[in-house]
């Protein structure tokens, strides 16, 4: 049985991971992996999990895949942990792909960031609403990659099924006015992950998606506490700890010029080296180079170091 809305509230206000989705050397998907990642992930502490999220290379995915990868989510997890399945595309792939996670039993869905070239802002609160039409789960909209006015956020709040908002957008001062004008019954979730994590706690976030607490989740869940308990000094120190290795995912990479480039790779490099499955990428994604993937493992055993300082 799927979660209640206001169990699903409470699983926001915490640290979520990204679940990755390996490949094999012939680009074909390894279930049993995602499966693994995720009982080890909850056995960690964590109990929210984004499945066929950014992250797990959605676009990459046809939509029979993104059923499969989120199956395989739930099927690694037990009942009490939150799985929120990435849904986007056109309306009707949309709706599809809901009444599909919808069969599978998904505590919420992660309605994913436009991807049209051109975008109206009420053109895309009708669009969430007709994707509302055909479920009562719970809805997290994704913010990325574009500039929403904080009227749009303030009545995105406001739209049916609505729980969450994931916001991924490097401006705390629209998130503090979208948090004031917004819905008080909403959980905001920082979608920047742990660099973000202090800055926009005091704007009104609630919780955070992972980003190297994907693959060393005690760091997030750590931070998450001194949050909770107010402790800033202790909260900007496990902050700075991941600063480098979440750095280094914004890097280009080799012979291209777009940023970020090497953010999936160096997310499985990092579940790698901590003894979780990572996996290849597919393209329009490429895997680090000898180099970067040399420089990843140099940060991953930084980042260790310092998590057996402040955490262990």
């Amino acid at each position: 049985m799927p979660l209640a809305v206001d169990e699903v509230k409470d699983h926001l206000r915490g640290v979520a991971a990204g679940l990755l989705t390996p490949f094999d050397e012939n680009g074909e998907i390894e279930h049993w992996k995602i499966e693994e990642n995720a009982q080890s992930l909850y056995d960690s502490g964590l109990r929210s999990f984004l499945a066929a999220a950014n992250i797990s290379e959605y676009h990459s995915l046809t939509q029979n895949e993104r059923v499969e990868v989120t199956e395989a989510a739930l099927d690694g997890l037990p009942s009490d942990a939150c799985v929120l399945a990435g849904v986007g595309g056109s309306t009707a792939s949309a709706q599809e792909l809901i009444r599909a996670y919808d069969r599978l039993g998904v505590d919420a869905h992660m309605i994913m960031p436009p991807d049209h070239t051109y975008v109206h802002e009420q053109g895309l609160l009708d669009y969430f609403d007709d994707l509302a039409s055909v479920t009562e789960t719970p809805f997290v909209p994704y913010i990325r990659a574009f500039e929403p006015s904080v009227d749009f956020l303030a009545d995105l709040t406001q739209l049916e099924n609505v729980v969450g908002v994931k916001y991924a957008i490097k401006d705390p001062v629209k998130l503090g006015a979208a948090v004031a004008a917004g819905s008080d019954d909403v959980v905001w979730v920082n979608g920047l992950a742990e660099p973000y994590a202090v800055s926009f706690w005091g704007e009104g976030i609630e919780g955070f998606s992972a980003g190297v607490s994907n693959f060393r989740p005690e760091v997030g869940l750590e931070l998450f506490d001194a949050l909770t308990a107010g402790d800033w000094e202790r909260a900007r120190k496990l902050r700075n700890i991941c600063l480098p290795y979440q750095n280094f995912r914004d890097r280009t990479g080799q012979g291209n010029t777009l940023k970020g480039a090497i953010s999936v790779p160096a997310v499985k490099k990092g579940l790698e080296l901590a003894g979780y499955h990572g996996g290849n990428v597919r393209e329009p994604i490429r895997s680090l180079s000898p180099q970067e993937a040399a420089e990843a493992e140099e940060l991953y055993y930084q980042l260790d170091d310092e998590i057996d300082r402040l955490v262990h």
